[in-house]
This record gives C-alpha cells, structure tokens and sequence, in this order.
C-alpha cells in the first residue's frame, strides 16, 4: 500500500522543470507510505513518477518502486496489492522467467508484460491503482481495481496530465488552480459524500473502478480537459455485465452447497489477503461482517489473530461486549479501547485535512479512531467492509422485498400507515419517546429521520419511486441547488433488490464506504483490506437467488449461515447496529461552539449552493431541541469545515531539490 502520484507534459509545455513539482506531489501522501519515496522521470518524454512507500510484501529493496520491468520496457507507480501474485508467480516461472525479488509489483511487470496489460488485468485478484509508462510506444496507461478499492483522482492543466493517489498531491502542481464543482457540492451536502463520478475540484476526475485510460503525450495536447481525458477511458470489468449475466445465469444448489461454496471462495480471499511480511490484524465490531472475516482468519492461523475494537458507549450504540465476546470464543488476541466524547471530538478538526473532498460520513471518526489504534499493533488490519452491499444487510434491502408486497394493498390503507408513521416520526422529535424503558435497537428504530423516511416509502405511487426513495437520493432542505440527477442503475435488471445492490455497488460503496476505509487506514499508515469484495466473492454473490441473501425477513442469510459454522448464533444474532456517533446530540453540546463558528462562515460562500437564513432557523431549531436537524447540518458543517481548509494558504514549497534526485533518462 502506498501513494502514487505522476505527471505527463504537454508537447508544448514551456518547461519541463515542471517536472519538479513530482517532490512536493510525493510528499504530500507521506503518511501512505512512511517507509520510503522514490522518484522517475523522462526528462525527454516528459514524464515524471513519484511514489511514497508503505512497505507490506519483500521489505528489501528489490520491492522499491518506481519499478522498471525485467525488459526496461516498463515503468510502473502502484499502489495496492496483488493477493494472488504468488500463483502469478508459479505460472510465470514455468513459462521460464525469473525475479529479483518477492514482491507483487514485480510480478505485475512481469505479467504485463508476458501476457499484455488487458489480460494481466484480467488475471489480478487485488486492489490496486497504478500508473504505467512504455517507454517504447510512449503511453502512460493509469488503471484501477474491479471495485474501486484504491483512488486514482486525474486532473488536466493546460502545461500537464497529473494524477494521483489523494488531491492535496493534484494541488501541489503549480498549474492546478482549483476551483469548487457546484454539482459535486450540492450532492455531496445531500448525499454526505461526493460520488465517484463527480469530484470536488472542477477540471479533476476519479478513474472509474474496472477501468484504464491510456494516453500519449500528443493524446493529452489534442483533448486537454478532465472531459475529453474521461472520454477515453475504457472498462476493463463491468459490474454491469457481470450482474447481467448472473440473472442470466443463476448457480443452482441447496443451501448447504450454496453455503459451501461461500465458505471457500471467501476462505481463500481471507487466505491471500494475510500474506504479509509485517504484523497483520483485523478490525472486529461484533457484527456479522467482521466476525465471519476474523472467524475466517482464525481457523486459518497458528496463532491468535490480533483484532481490535472501538467502544462508544456514549452512543447507546456500544459493540464492543459483543466484539469481545465474539474474539473469545475464536480465541483471537483482542485489544478495545474505550472512548470517551471528549477524545472523540478532537479528531473533528482533523476530517476536513484527512478527506480531501468533503465527507460527512460520521462513522468516519470511529473508523478514524480504530484505525489509529490497530496501527500501534499491526500494519495491515482486514476488515468486513462490503457484506452488506454484497448480500443485502442494509434495512433498505429488506424494505424492499416488504414494501414491495405492501404496494400491493390499497393506496387509501398505505397512506393511512405512512400518516401513521409520520405521527410517530413527531412524538420523537418532541423526545416523547425518551422516558419510556426501550431498548438501544428499539430506540434507533424510533429515530424521527427513520419514521419519516418510512413515512415517505410507504406512500410512494409506485416502484420507480420506492427505489428513488430507497437510494436516498433526496435532497437537502438547506441548499438552493437541487444536486444533479444520479446515474440510472443497470437497465436489464428487473428486480427491486438487484437494482438497489447495483446502486449500491456502484454509488454508496466507492463514493463513502471505500473512501472512508481508504483515508481512516491511510492517514495512520495502515493497509486496509476488504476479503468480501474480492471479486470472485462479488460476482458468486450476484449468482444467488434473493432467498439466499434475504429470508425470513433478514438480509445477509448465507453470510449468517456461514458464520453458524464457526460461532454461535447467540453471539451475533441481534438487529444490526452500525457505527454510529451521536453527532446529533454534541451539536447542541461540546460541538455547539464549533459547529456556531462554521455556520457563521458559510455566509461568506457566495456561490449560491446553500441557503443561509434557512441554516440559522435550522441551526436554531435544533439547538432549542425542537427538531433533530442532524442529518442536515452535519454535511453542511463538514462542507464548509472542509471549504474553510482548503482555502487556507498553502505553505511555499521546499522540495526543488528534488529534481536532482530523480532518476532516469
């Protein structure tokens, strides 16, 4: 795991000193990659890479990248890993070639260049995003994982292509002038996160999941513009053909087969992904996810796998008893660290730097948190990241396969139930519900953004508009400019709950799961990985029929089956919790004077997005208890927190001596 960064000249660039701006690129990701940087370049070619080191597999180094190919064809920046290299490696020895070292990026090489970049891409189990130059046809080829696992933000200047891993590197390059994306902005303050198709600063774009984009110089100089540069990217997997052909091509199987086969797909992605030459671990809330990943870990390991666990109790929300609980029975060498507000709320201040584009995901401060921890143990903690998108654990899932016979009833008799949970969806506003002996599930459930959300589900007219509302795409009460429209799901899925997992593959799962995952690890020098989104567990996944992920009005049924056989159901078997922080309650207590500070400033924006006088009524109405605004404020205040950051100065650079350290041509 690292952080890569690289910049193409123009043919008609003035100067190739630009060039040089590849040091302070590079040492704006140090905290990817503490153990090392490196640097390339073609003066000539115009051409420049950087890489900051995180080092995972082969310590020595043979591992050290930028990494030329056996040939010297090749140059490559990569960040990520390659589960499967080990195999890769086998099979390209036996066709007679021969490595230096252990390392994955070496293997990589060799596979591109035995075989040709598509069908090595083809061949990688991983996650990766890289940056590849040829110097025989002078193409730097960039290309990103099946899933969308590792970032890769490229930008066009007028002088340059530069990409790289976050965009405090896109911003060091002298001819990167940033300025805001209205559209990305307005989604990102309803969404809470800015999708992948979108980015905060104009002229920059993410590489889509599954794709390359292959470019010359002279490419780059006839469509300059993030525009043109998206235009010619090309998909190398598609999440879209693949859920295609799984409705085309269901596996056929009794529940117990059906389980069997999950048990060793994802027992193997469990298997590749604790190969590691440094301390490994895993994140463990108690859950589902997370213990069927650590069960998996355990019963392949010869010692106590480490895990670690984050507790809220202050939230009413604490998983920590049953992560224990969970790690005792698997035996694993388990550390918790108890958190009180207060330690809470000092990473606040810290969000709008460690997430680069605006993100308001709350759980981000105890992923944040737990990352921190593990990384005092352990390099590499394996998460449970991807089980709900993967076999239906959202709420919105199992709504689906109920509302959708609910819609069968009358209209009169489903808006007499949605009126129903609109008056429930007042009484918890007014904190009726708060004297009364309810449970914490019971509680969460009674949440008044809950009640009116099911309130809105159990009135749509009819299923296009129930999965509108599934996907939350709503917009928030506070801004002047509706977000654009979100793009349509895969038109050949017919089925309510595929449409809401393609939506959810495609949108939620790169755009917020991922990128919290990716920052929260990262900004501690910590790999994350992600078994359950392996891509053969993936696409097994869409082969199921709906019975075995959701029944009996639960989702994630096989995963739940799964689990059976390595801890008991008594363990795990409770209303799924979550992450959650009680943002809702500090706002109107230790955040208040922060959160009264950002809101101040959002008055200075002046660019039409947000509607000021409706943030103080709101931002009042909240504090006076009257209505839990939570779910509006919080992205606005991560917003402008974030604004206010990146307009701050940057400091003047102090890396031009890096030119002369860069090897090459």
């Amino acid at each position: 795991m690292c952080g890569i960064a690289g910049i193409l000249l123009a043919p008609d660039a003035a100067d190739t000193n630009a060039l040089r701006a590849i040091g302070p690129m590079a040492m704006a990701l140090r905290h990817r990659g503490p153990d090392g940087e490196a640097f390339w370049k073609s003066r000539e070619a115009g051409i420049a890479f950087g890489h900051r080191r995180l080092a995972i597999v082969d310590l020595s180094e043979a591992g050290r990248q930028p990494m030329h190919s056996a040939s010297g064809r090749y140059v490559i920046t990569f960040n990520g890993e390659i589960y499967n290299f080990r195999d890769l490696r086998r099979e390209l020895e036996g066709e007679g070639h021969h490595f230096r070292g252990t390392s994955d990026t070496e293997v990589m090489l060799c596979a591109i260049e035995s075989w040709g970049l598509d069908t090595a891409l083809q061949r990688f189990a991983g996650m990766f995003a890289f940056g590849l130059w040829d110097l025989k046809k002078r193409i730097l080829h960039l290309a990103r994982d099946r899933m969308g696992k590792k970032p890769l933000y490229v930008a066009s200047t007028r002088e340059a292509l530069v990409f790289a891993s976050e965009l405090k590197a896109i911003t060091c390059f002298p001819g990167f002038n940033p300025e805001v994306d209205v559209d990305a902005a307005a989604t990102m303050l309803s969404k809470g996160w800015v999708p992948d198709d979108l980015c905060i600063w104009q002229g920059v774009f993410k590489l889509p999941p599954g794709s390359v984009l292959s470019v010359t110089a002279a490419d780059f100089a006839n469509a300059r513009g993030a525009g043109s540069l998206a235009h010619r990217v090309r998909r190398w997997w598609s999440l879209a053909d693949v859920a295609s052909k799984a409705q085309r091509d269901p596996i056929a199987g009794s529940d117990e087969e059906l389980t069997t086969e999950l048990d060793r797909l994802l027992g193997l992605a469990v298997k590749e992904r604790m190969i590691a030459d440094v301390p490994l671990g895993a994140f463990l809330s108690g859950g589902i996810d997370s213990s069927t990943v650590v069960a998996l870990m355990q019963a392949q390991s010869r010692k106590p796998v480490r895990t670690f666990t984050i507790a809220f109790g202050e939230s009413g929300f604490d998983e920590a008893p049953h992560a224990a609980a969970v790690a005792r029975h698997l035996g694993t060498d388990h550390t918790e660290l108890h958190l009180s507000p207060a330690a809470a709320l000092e990473v606040i201040p810290e969000l709008p730097r460690i997430w680069d584009e605006p993100f308001a995901d709350e759980s981000q401060i105890p992923t944040l948190l737990v990352s921190r921890l593990a990384r005092q143990h352990v390099t590499v903690a394996l998460s449970g990241d991807g089980g709900d998108e993967c076999f239906a654990g959202y709420s919105r899932h199992f709504l689906a396969t109920r509302l959708r016979r609910q819609h069968e009833l009358p209209s009169s008799f489903r808006r007499m139930l949605a009126a129903g949970a609109g008056l429930l969806a007042q009484a918890s506003h007014r904190d009726i519900f708060g004297s009364l002996p309810l449970s914490a599930s019971v509680r969460h459930g009674l949440r008044g953004d809950r009640l009116n959300r099911l309130a809105g589900l159990l009135a749509a007219r009819d299923e296009d508009e129930l999965l509108r509302q599934l996907t939350g795409s709503s917009t928030n009460s506070l801004l002047h400019r509706k977000p654009p429209a979100s793009l349509a799901v895969a038109a050949e899925l017919d089925d309510l709950l595929s449409r809401l997992l393609f939506d959810d593959m495609t949108g939620y799962l790169p755009g917020d799961i991922l990128v919290k995952l990716d920052r929260a690890t990262m900004a501690n020098s910590l790999e994350g990985r992600c078994p359950i989104l392996d891509h053969r567990v993936v696409e097994f996944a869409w082969r199921l029929p709906t019975s075995a992920k959701v029944r009996n009005g639960k989702g994630k049924w096989i995963l739940r089956q799964l689990l059976d056989r390595y801890v008991p159901r008594s363990l795990v078997n409770r209303p799924k919790q979550g992450f959650d922080v009680p943002v809702g309650a500090w706002l109107k207590g230790p955040l208040r004077d922060w959160a009264t500070d950002i809101i101040a400033t959002t008055r200075l924006s002046g660019d039409g997005i947000i509607d000021c006088a409706k943030v103080d009524a709101c931002w009042r109405d909240h504090l006076r208890g009257n209505q839990d605004h939570f779910r509006d404020l919080w992205p606005l205040l991560m917003f402008q927190a974030w604004r206010n950051e990146a307009m701050r100065p940057s400091a003047p650079s102090t890396h031009l001596s890096y030119d002369i350290e860069l090897t090459g041509d």
